[in-house]
């Protein structure tokens, strides 16, 4: 018999290895969605990584590697997007200050959240604030099914190219 046929034997064990790999896939991505549901629902407390790594027993590297693979964004970016697309709901409303809405989103720093808001959105959360037209272009989705203006209403992150122009690349899940 050459080393190139395989038996029964290690048919069997070679198929083994890839349904237990698959099986823990699954389960890593059962956690994955856990993490990321957390975030979504509690995307108003100081939430960081190694937190949401010990709710589900993984590691802050091994979690945020993970969720990379799977959503095509850090935990980090993901919560902040989230954040940011609150954020501009509550501006369109015009009834809380860019200070309160930034304290409102779970975020602690104002410098940061600017930051986000405006790399995310593309002008400073004053500006989206004090103009209604930016606003209202934003959201002319009447009609629209629920699932469809999210999609379309959420923030797309603002990066140069190495030519300097920006491109603007959809965060993961879209």
């Amino acid at each position: 018999m050459s080393s190139n046929t395989l038996d029964a034997g290690n048919v069997a064990a070679a198929t083994a290895v890839g349904s237990d790999a698959d099986t823990q896939r699954l389960r890593d991505l059962t956690l994955l969605r856990r993490v990321r549901d957390r975030m979504d629902r509690e995307y108003t407390q100081p939430l960081d990584v190694a937190a949401l790594a010990a709710g589900v027993h993984m590691s802050a590297g091994h979690l945020s590697r993970q969720f990379k693979a799977a959503y095509g964004e850090s935990p980090y970016s993901y919560l902040m997007t989230r954040r940011i697309e609150r954020a501009m709901m509550l501006l369109r409303r015009g009834d809380l200050s860019v200070t309160e809405v930034c304290f409102a989103v779970g975020c602690s720093s104002l410098g940061t959240f600017s930051t986000r808001f405006t790399e995310l959105v593309g002008v400073p959360p004053s500006v989206y604030r004090s103009d209604p037209q930016l606003a209202a272009r934003s959201i002319d989705l009447a009609g629209l099914p629920a699932c469809i203006a999210k999609q379309v209403t959420r923030p797309v992150r603002i990066t140069p190219g190495r030519s300097g122009i920006e491109k603007r690349t959809p965060a993961a899940g879209t």
